[in-house]
C-alpha cells in the first residue's frame, strides 16, 4: 500500500514545537489554578459575609435579652449564657454540615437508591 502525502506527521519546526508545548503548559496549569482562584475568592468572600453576619445576629439577641428580660444584678449572666449556648449551637450545625458532606439533593439519583424501586 502507498503512502500518500497527506498521510505523513508535519514537521515541526524547533519554533513551534515550544510555542505548542508552552500553550499546553499554560492551559493545564495557569488556567485551572485561575479557576480554583476564583472558586477560593468567592467562597472565602462568602464565608467572611456569613460570619459577620452571624456575629452581628447573636450581639443583637445579647441586646435584645439584656434590655427585654429585665435580668439586673446577680442575674445578669444569664443573657450571656443563653447567647453562649446559641454560638455553641450555631458552631455545631456547621460542623456537623461539614463533616456531612454535600446534600443528598445534590448527589445525582441512581436506580438503586430509590425509594419507589421495586429491586427486581
Amino acid at each position: 500500500m502507498a503512502v500518500r502525502a497527506s498521510d505523513k506527521p508535519k514537521e515541526l519546526s524547533p519554533d513551534e514545537l515550544a510555542n505548542l508545548v508552552i500553550d499546553y503548559v499554560k492551559q493545564e496549569t495557569v488556567e485551572p489554578v485561575r479557576a480554583l482562584g476564583r472558586f477560593l475568592s468567592w467562597g472565602i468572600a462568602g464565608a467572611l459575609c456569613i460570619a459577620i453576619g452571624t456575629v452581628l445576629l447573636l450581639v443583637g439577641t445579647l441586646r435584645l435579652l439584656q434590655t427585654e428580660t429585665g435580668l439586673t444584678g446577680d442575674l445578669s449572666w444569664i443573657p450571656y449564657l443563653i447567647v453562649a449556648i446559641l454560638a455553641i449551637g450555631v458552631m455545631a450545625l456547621c460542623g456537623w454540615r461539614i463533616t456531612a458532606g454535600p446534600a443528598e439533593r445534590r448527589r445525582p439519583k441512581t436506580p438503586e437508591s430509590s425509594p419507589y424501586s421495586t429491586g427486581s
